[in-house]
């Protein structure tokens, strides 16, 4: 008898799952235990095993395509068997799969619509209603959600436009998240038949943002299907004429054939010569490579590209030597600003939404910059925390001259340079063990105490900060915790960390000792309860009777979230790590 196979729950938080490959087909065997396909989760990717054993019958969702829990994916069943009924008869399955697609309505044709201020060009509107979604050979293409916190990314560029052929694997657009700027590959073959959204423009996590399919095919009925004006962008953030509300102008309006009509809108798009440039000036280069290269002062115009197509990647900016070319003329500061007033100018009807700030003020010229994605996730978390958790303060003075002392002995045997933010670490994190109630969370109807010590380690980035995670830190020896460290700020830096690396933390550290700073407060990672903010060691002085003797000095500022922590639990934890600090050689037994 034929079996559904359905989306497991892989994960607490998990409520959906992408399809990231299968690994078997339609007609297939398959014995229990055999993997029918790799799943990506809010937390990672995972296999998906059977344990069913038959034929493979059916397949009801596409590589690439996200389900949600409980959500119909195969069916497996005896070789032949009619398992139709199967589908019919169910309920709470994969909203693509599990049953034809209704026919959609013909959308309204917008008042304006004669303007010419369309993303593309769509069929005719009875061609639409006359054709059913299930017979269109292509397939939407939606923003994906590439990180536990993500909510909406930025299309930085498209590597693709209308009309290219698309091949699985293919980068379709660089997208900036919350966290990083990444790629977004193609899962489908095809024809890029459809983009919508220009560059620059945000759009939330499973929006539409493009159609690949066959040349030719009729998609406007799946744009229709899909409940979205003018491609993936809601009715009340366009223009009426499926334009993004902020995008620049059309490609019918634009009279460049070979600049993309997101063109005036794209700051990259400022010129640039050498092999690796395209037609318009633009230089192809992966996010990382970009990276390095900013980081390095190399110009990429100079930079010859070994990648598809020419793409620089990060091995071309390594081996690159300077030679003699003449470097990029760097840009004044208005034309730089120009690109940004050109939204204003050329969709006017986004005026009353959006204010036009004067070009200067009073005081003299100033430049708008753009929120990126991570900064807007830091404004947005941050402050639901210090508006949320009540937060109160403890500072502690802690004597580190023997941590000094022992430091030095340990840097002579470690294979890793030991710092004091590493003695930190490992004081909190056996402290922890020893005071749980710390080591909580605020849940709202309860308190969830771990029996694990994960220490989130806050690491600054160009763009905002990142908290990477040293798990199981309480088990874990100075160098170890040493060498965890700093490769993952290494990776944050180069915005290679992966959710596995910054989730799951149950206590933070935020360290700016390094900078001078004698002490400050820390806002709450959530859903942590306390955060430990480290000051610089600076020297003092001590009296042992009447003599003064010098000594060194650092400061630690505990916050905590009164739900969870009262002042004497903390003050007890305080003083669990400056026992530990002053006496460091309990730490190493």
């Amino acid at each position: 008898m034929a079996e559904l196979i359905r989306m497991p729950k892989m994960s607490d938080t998990m409520t959906e799952g992408v399809i990231a490959e299968w690994h078997k087909k339609v007609g297939d065997k398959v014995k229990s235990g055999d993997v029918l396909a790799e799943v990506e989760t809010d937390k990672a990717t995972m296999d998906l095993e059977s344990y069913e054993e038959g034929t493979l019958l059916y397949i009801g969702v596409e590589k690439g395509a996200s389900v949600p829990v409980d959500g119909i994916l195969a069916i497996i069943g005896a070789d032949g068997e009619d398992y139709k009924a199967l589908l019919n008869g169910s309920s709470g399955g994969s909203q693509e799969a599990a049953s034809p697609a209704p026919k959609p309505e013909p959308a309204p044709v917008p008042a304006n619509s004669a303007s010419g201020e369309t993303a593309t060009k769509l069929p005719d509107q009875k061609a639409v209603s006359a054709a059913p979604a299930e017979n269109v050979n292509a397939s939407i293409i939606r923003m994906p959600k590439m990180s536990d916190t993500m909510t909406e990314g930025t299309i930085v560029a498209w590597h693709k436009k209308e009309g290219d052929t698309v091949k699985s694997g293919d980068v379709l657009a660089e997208v900036e998240t919350d966290k990083a700027t990444m790629d977004l590959e193609a899962y489908e073959e095809g024809t890029l038949l459809y983009v919508g959204v220009k560059e620059g423009a945000s759009v939330a996590v499973d929006d539409i943002i493009a159609v690949v399919g066959e040349k030719g095919a009729n998609f406007k009925v799946l744009l229709d299907g899909g409940g979205m004006s003018g491609g993936g962008i809601p009715a009340d953030q366009t223009d009426g004429g499926g334009v993004a509300i902020g995008g620049g102008r059309s490609a019918e309006q634009n009279p460049q054939a070979s600049q993309p009509a997101n063109a005036d809108t794209d700051l990259s798009y400022g010129g640039g010569a050498g092999d690796t440039s395209e037609s318009n000036g633009r230089v192809k280069a992966s996010p990382l490579a970009k990276a390095i290269a900013a980081e390095k002062g190399i110009n990429l115009a100079q930079v010859k590209g070994s990648g598809p197509e020419g793409r620089i990647v990060k091995s071309d900016i390594e081996s690159f030597v300077p030679g003699t070319a003449p470097a990029t003329k760097p840009a004044t500061s208005q034309p730089t600003a120009q690109p940004a007033q050109a939204p204003a100018t050329s969709a006017p009807t986004a005026a009353p939404n959006v204010p036009t700030p004067a070009a200067t003020s009073v005081g003299g010229e100033y430049e708008d910059v753009p929120v990126s994605q991570m900064r807007k996730t830091i404004a947005r978390r941050l402050s639901e925390s210090l508006f949320t958790a009540p937060h109160f303060y403890l500072t502690m003075e802690i004597n580190m001259d023997k941590a000094m002392d022992l430091r030095g002995v340990v840097n002579g045997l470690s294979p890793v340079k030991v710092s004091f933010n590493d003695f930190v670490i490992k004081a909190a994190a056996l402290a922890l063990k020893q005071h749980p109630n710390v080591n909580s969370s605020w849940l709202g109807d309860k308190i969830r105490k771990y029996k694990y010590v994960n220490i989130g380690v806050a690491v600054a980035v160009d763009e905002g900060l990142l908290v990477p995670v040293v798990r199981n830190a309480d088990q874990k020896t100075l160098s170890t915790i040493s060498g965890e460290v700093k490769d993952l700020a290494g990776k944050a830096k180069d915005k290679k960390l992966q959710p596995k690396d910054w989730e799951g933390s149950t206590f933070s550290i935020s360290n700016l000792g390094m900078f001078g700073i004698d002490e400050f407060t820390a806002i709450i990672n959530p859903p942590d309860s306390c955060i430990l903010a480290i000051g610089t060691i600076k020297q003092s002085v001590k009296f042992e009777g009447d003599v003064a003797k010098p000594t060194n000095v650092m400061k630690v500022t505990l916050s905590c979230d009164h739900r969870v922590v009262d002042g004497a639990t903390g003050a007890a934890f305080l003083q669990t790590v400056k026992q530990l600090l002053e006496d460091p050689m309990r730490m190493l037994v």
